[in-house]
């Protein structure tokens, strides 16, 4: 159970970031309005559309903080609600995100170079297993928008016919439909940001690559944003230790004894966490 001061810090922690996002949308605003005042006055129709195109990626840029404020706020809300019971879990800043994307589940997966996850936060369990299923079976939404770096989804027969390992396996969660955006900035992709069974029509709209785009600047890559999301991000660095202790004691390439930890945990329906923590306890032993 958090303390008092640890909710205080986290609350505290939330409204600087909100109030520092709405001041750079503010910000960006201005710079558009000023851009757009001298496409106005200007002599010429080659600087009228210069100065349109600067005022457009400025009306972007300060929609994508004015997101990201407004996910902060929320979150200091809910924070501040339950802080006053504390009957119910601590609310986690990704069950804002999902509810933003318009659904209750949702997940952003870390990746590195070989997209590979490097961590995960998730708005519940369910989130949580779709994301582990990922990372197990090499293959999903997340990792596909990570890799082509376009929106991905599918439902139904699509996401069976799509996935052969993780859409039967996310099916028996009782998932039905998956989307998932890349989370990228300059052509850099960190991971993608995951939905599931969201309402008709969320995944088309601009919110769903906005809300991405604002956790990709204002969380994850920004120099003041918290890419543990508040202590809710689970880093894998205990799984990739793991594999460099089996890779010894079996003399393999890492890239091997990982795909043997992946496949002990995926056969024995357990989290990939605990089999890596396991085996970094000399209580598990592979091969």
């Amino acid at each position: 159970m958090a303390t008092g001061r640890e909710v205080s810090d986290l609350i505290a922690s939330a409204e600087r970031q909100a109030a520092a996002a709405r001041l750079r949308s503010e910000k960006e605003s201005s710079s558009a309005e000023r851009h757009e005042l001298l496409a106005g006055q200007a002599r010429t129709e080659v600087l009228r559309d210069m100065y349109l195109r600067i005022a457009a990626i400025h009306r972007s840029t300060a929609a994508c903080h004015l997101t990201a404020a407004r996910l902060q706020e929320d979150y200091v809300d809910r924070l501040t609600s339950w802080a006053r019971t504390r009957d119910v879990p601590k609310p986690l800043f990704m069950s804002g995100v999902a509810a933003a994307c318009g659904t209750s589940s949702a997940a952003v997966t870390l990746v590195g170079a070989t997209l590979d996850q490097l961590g995960l936060a998730a708005s519940d369990e369910s989130a949580r297993a779709a994301q582990e299923l990922e990372f197990l079976l090499g293959e999903g939404p997340a990792r596909d928008a990570a890799k082509e770096l376009c929106p991905v989804a599918a439902d139904g027969s699509a996401l069976l016919d799509r996935w052969p390992g993780y859409g039967p396996a996310v099916a028996d969660l009782g998932i039905g439909a998956v989307a998932a955006v890349p989370l990228s900035l300059s052509g850099t992709c960190v991971g993608a940001l995951a939905v599931f069974d969201p309402a008709q029509g969320v995944t088309d709209s601009d919110t769903f690559s906005e809300v991405a785009e604002a956790l990709t600047r204002s969380v994850i890559l920004d120099v003041d944003g918290d890419p543990g999301m508040y202590g809710a991000t689970d880093l894998r660095a205990k799984v990739h230790q793991a594999a460099g202790m089996v890779s010894v004691h079996l003399d393999c390439l890492v890239a091997d004894a990982l795909e043997l930890i992946k496949a002990h945990a995926f056969a024995e329906g357990a989290s990939v966490h605990l089999v890596a923590e396991s085996i970094l306890r000399g209580e598990l032993r592979l091969g």
